[in-house]
């Protein structure tokens, strides 16, 4: 599948989410070896007023997002992959007036499970905010919309 069409699938994918419109999250890159979103910065995500941080939510919805997204940049065709399993170990606090950006990659693939690994950063991916690993269910292609005629 080519990066054209990867971009164009993981974009389609995010527009779909209504919690990430309202978050203004974008795709920044997408091709086969991963995705990148940006959440940008904004009083929407702050935890507390006072010093600009961005709430822990907001950067766990991010890294949910991106990876369940990057299953899109591995499967030959789109599936619904709900989340099984999440875990995300936060190394510091984002840094208040910066976008925060997630990596995430596919790498490993089973019949029923897709295993994910990733980061969220600000200005540098090799200084992480956050490490993440995710599990992820195949659903399979057929998932997306049952219909009378798709049912049968």
């Amino acid at each position: 599948m080519s990066d054209s069409l990867i971009l164009e699938r993981t974009q389609r994918f995010l527009s779909l989410l209504r919690h990430c419109q309202v978050l203004g999250m974008r795709v920044e890159q997408a091709n086969a070896k991963g995705l990148t979103l940006r959440l940008p910065y904004s009083e929407k995500i702050v935890s507390n007023p006072e010093t600009g941080r961005i709430h822990g939510g907001a950067i766990t919805t991010l890294m949910d997002t991106t990876c369940g997204i990057s299953t899109a940049c591995a499967l030959p065709e789109l599936e619904i992959c709900p989340t099984l399993d999440l875990r995300i170990d936060y190394m510091h606090p984002a840094e208040p007036n910066h976008d925060v950006f997630g990596f995430a990659e596919c790498y490993r693939m089973t019949p029923t499970v897709i295993f994910t690994r990733g980061v969220a950063y600000q200005r540098d991916i090799n200084e992480p905010i956050a490490h993440v690993v995710g599990a992820f269910m195949r659903m399979g292609k057929n998932s997306f919309v049952k219909t009378p005629e798709t049912a049968k």
